[in-house]
């Protein structure tokens, strides 16, 4: 294991040293999110656990707000449970309004699982709830709190937009959640009516999962994400960071110093920053390549001769098309938490230009692959890609090969993330473990 990753480091290493563990086995992982096939984020991750959980032949079942129609995971032996619903953005607007503070549907549905098939040493892992499940999914869970892991892969679980971030303002807010200053803020992208839903449902996750301590854990994906938790009430003792598993997009090192156009991958929502990059690229009289979909993908094709959207792409199709990149944009707007998108690039060879506020941009700069700079002020953002266009080819070249050696050092393997997550669990059946009788003798070892 690598020492520059304490946390997983440390997850991973101990995964057989909790008392009893030797002799703990895990009946079954529920995997919880919204969504059971991904395009990336939350709901990736989420897929891959239950894949690497069942290459250990441990038991998955996988409960998520759609129809269940993975038919890899099934294929794998994964047991798919479905509410067989739609995402906020697709609902009727009344409905979505009601479900999204309480999906009363989604409740019954866990919670019926839980009554039928729960057994003592079944462990909860929730990943995404805030696009169909809603924060009553906390409540189902409460019979099996301890065993229960969340997975903050953004900041739903304190703040009522999800990312610390005045949209109006656009700037970072460090604003106490719920407090009166923010509840007195128009901070929304929509309109301070759609932020006034959005405290209802925060008042609802804080209520549920921050007061309900006995909820196991909450995992982060940077060790920067705990002072906003904590800032928001959680108690640090709560919270383990686990970083995310990176897999390159292309496993030969792309000769950045030989190409001339920069990419942008991921969601194309103001959040993201793509209008930031189509901006500066045009002002720098750079070429950009914008792979991804979103809300703005059509105001992004129509930016200019300048810009190649090509829509959302696979990981195998990605790590084709940037084998003509010389650096990849992160221009996140805000806190970006983990930003695996860049990881992923720097592992490919590119070179990373990103925002000052991305938690991984210290780390990436110091390390000598990555230039950070306000990418929010157009004329910053411009001048650093014109800068990094004019640098000598030999200079990119040597920033590519630190990206492409130097960069597994940030994350984790899918290996190590899955023995760290298998800690966690191993730790949580370890606190609650009590004595069972077998033929009126208690034996140690098995699990409540």
């Amino acid at each position: 294991m690598r020492s520059s990753l304490p946390e997983v480091s440390r997850s991973a290493a101990n995964v057989n040293r909790f008392p009893g563990s030797d002799m703990t086995r895990i009946d079954r992982v529920v995997v919880i999110d919204d969504y059971s096939v991904a395009r990336g984020g939350a709901t990736g991750l989420a897929v891959l656990s239950a894949k690497l959980f069942r290459g250990l032949d441990i038991p998955v079942t996988y409960i998520c707000g759609d129809d269940a129609a993975n038919a890899e995971l099934a294929a794998l032996g994964v047991s798919m449970v479905g509410l067989n619903s739609r995402d906020l953005l697709s609902a009727e607007r009344a409905k979505a309004f009601v479900t999204g503070i309480h999906n009363g549907a989604a409740t019954r549905m866990v919670a019926n699982w839980i009554a039928a098939k729960d057994t003592v040493n079944t462990v909860y892992h929730i990943h995404g709830w805030h696009q169909i499940l809603s924060p009553a999914l906390f409540r189902a869970l409460a019979p099996v709190a301890r065993r229960s892991v969340v997975h903050a892969h953004d900041f739903f679980t304190a703040c009522p937009n999800g990312a610390f971030f005045d949209y109006q303002a656009q700037e970072i807010c460090l604003r106490r959640p719920l407090g009166a200053g923010c509840l007195a803020t128009a901070c929304d992208k929509r309109s301070y009516s759609h932020k006034l839903w959005r405290v209802a449902r925060g008042s609802n996750i804080l209520r549920l999962l921050k007061a309900q301590t006995d909820f196991g854990r909450i995992i982060l994906l940077h060790e920067k994400m705990a002072s906003f938790l904590v800032g928001a009430g959680y108690r640090p003792e709560r919270l383990t960071t686990i970083r995310n598993p990176v897999a390159p997009l292309s496993l030969q090192r792309i000769e950045a110093e030989a190409n001339d156009e920069f990419v942008f991958i991921g969601r194309l929502d103001e959040e993201k920053g793509v209008e930031d990059a189509v901006a500066a690229t045009r002002r720098a009289g750079a070429r950009l390549c914008v792979i991804g979909d979103g809300p703005l993908r059509r105001s992004v094709e129509a930016s200019g001769d300048h810009v190649r959207a090509v829509g959302w792409q696979s990981h195998a199709e990605i790590g084709t098309i940037i084998r003509k990149a010389r650096a990849l944009l992160m221009p996140s707007r805000y806190p970006e938490p983990f930003g695996l998108v860049a990881i992923e690039a720097a592992r490919s060879g590119l070179p990373v230009i990103m925002s000052r506020s991305a938690f991984l941009a210290e780390e990436m700069e110091r390390a000598g692959m990555a230039f950070a700079c306000d990418t929010g002020d157009e004329i910053a953002f411009a001048d650093a890609l014109t800068r990094f266009s004019q640098m000598p080819g030999h200079e990119i070249r040597a920033m590519s090969e630190r990206a492409f050696l130097m960069s597994p050092n940030l994350a984790s393997t899918h290996e190590e993330w899955r023995d760290a997550l298998l800690a966690e669990y191993y730790s949580l059946l370890s606190t609650n473990a009590v004595p069972e009788l077998t033929d009126g003798v208690a034996t140690q070892g098995v699990f409540r």
